[in-house]
């Protein structure tokens, strides 16, 4: 799935939503021994200069915690001039990222990247060990002479215990010339994540987005809104479909549409044209809508009770159909131009899917397609799939799409 490229990195922008970012304690525990300071002085008469030098500064920890799919701590030790050691910390369970920089007066200049994973939550020690030494000349204008010779002893103990995976590399299926990604524990590859993390990251995902989604479904029962999730491949006509179904339903029951792409806001502009409200929800890198941005478009529409919610998915079949929104059907729309295969190539969409749309079945005499394989193709994939074949262009067909949408409204 997406979460392991990282594509929900995307800066997701929401009509009417300012961008906002959530601070969080998390507890550390740091166990340092500090300073122990030996003084040797020895003092003499008339006139003394005391020169002081110290080179170190106290550790000046920051905690930063933004509520994403993988959230990242920067714990800043200030420097003078030293060099940098960057420790990485994944932690599954939360999906945050912890970075720790601190001076080590053993290295060079050159930063130093230290990367460690974790099998655990957000609670964690280290205890740290660095061996700082510090002379200090002091010299100060008196009546009396004093030679002071300080040396200083820092120590702090930097022990890291971290639960390492030592995996082998996957390594795909091979068989007459083919290669199989899929096949693993994880059901996809990403370089150097094993299949194990692959499918913990995928997990704490995924029930993040699943409690948010039971939220919306419950919100969603309670003012009795049908909400449909429209999912396709990009140019497969969502929009069209969209737009005309509106300007035949909306004169019976209220509407409200989500729209979801990387940017732009075109389609949204699109369907407010119809006089039905929508908001427009840009993804940035992200390649579809999670439930967290279905709710925050939800409170910012404002759904009327007894309604018809219209989530129409960023245009991709294969990372949508992972991510539940909250939805009563999601609803699988395929262009005659993809092909009757596009089923068998894509089975994940369309096995989640409730209903299957077959599109622009006015092209179908200019096209080498079977249509009754397509079908066929489908049912492979989830035998219990309705479909319904209809022209958005035409309007072939839309009866009897309206027909189930009415229906489904008094289900």
């Amino acid at each position: 799935m997406c979460s392991t490229c990282g594509c929900g990195e995307g800066n997701v922008r929401i009509e009417g939503v300012e961008p906002h970012s959530h601070e969080h304690h998390h507890h550390h525990s740091h166990d340092h021994d500090h300073h122990d300071h030996g003084h040797h002085h020895d003092h003499g008469h008339h006139g003394h200069d005391h020169h002081h030098e110290h080179n170190a500064t106290p550790a000046n920890t920051v905690h930063k915690y933004i509520d994403k799919s993988e959230q990242k701590h920067k714990h800043n030790y200030e420097t003078h001039g030293q060099p940098i050691i960057v420790h990485h910390h994944y932690y599954h369970n939360s999906g945050d990222v912890h970075l720790h920089f601190h001076n080590d007066t053993q290295l060079n200049e050159t930063p130093v990247f230290h990367e460690h994973h974790h099998g655990h939550g957000d609670h964690h020690s280290h205890d740290h060990d660095h061996a700082h030494s510090h002379d200090h000349a002091h010299s100060h204008d008196h009546a009396h002479s004093h030679d002071h010779s300080h040396e200083h002893s820092h120590s702090h103990n930097h022990d890291h215990n971290h639960d390492h995976e030592h995996e082998e590399q996957f390594s795909p299926v091979i068989e007459n010339q083919n290669m199989h990604y899929g096949q693993g524990e994880a059901g996809t590859h990403a370089p150097g994540i094993s299949q194990k993390r692959m499918l913990k990251i995928e997990m704490d995902v995924l029930d993040k987005n699943n409690r948010i989604a039971i939220h919306n479904r419950e919100h969603f029962e309670q003012q009795n809104v049908l909400a449909l999730n429209l999912v396709s491949s990009p140019g497969s006509g969502k929009t069209t479909l969209l737009t005309q179904t509106l300007k035949q339903l909306a004169q019976r029951v209220p509407c409200a549409v989500i729209e979801g792409d990387q940017q732009t806001t075109n389609d949204a502009d699109r369907i407010r044209e119809t006089g039905v409200p929508a908001i427009q929800v840009n993804t940035g890198k992200g390649c579809h809508l999670d439930a967290q941005m279905v709710h925050d478009a939800t409170h910012q529409l404002g759904l009327q009770d007894n309604s018809v919610l219209f989530i129409e998915n960023v245009g991709n079949l294969v990372c949508p159909a992972s991510f539940d929104l909250g939805e009563k059907h999601k609803v699988a729309i395929l262009s005659v131009t993809e092909g009757e295969d596009k089923p068998l190539k894509y089975p994940h969409m369309f096995a989640a899917a409730d209903l299957m749309i077959i599109n622009k079945m006015d092209l179908v005499p200019h096209l080498n397609i079977d249509v009754q394989a397509c079908i066929e193709s489908a049912r492979r994939v989830n035998p219990n799939i309705e479909i319904i074949a209809l022209s958005a262009t035409t309007g072939e067909g839309m009866e009897e799409w309206l027909t189930w949408l009415e229906s489904r409204l008094c289900a």
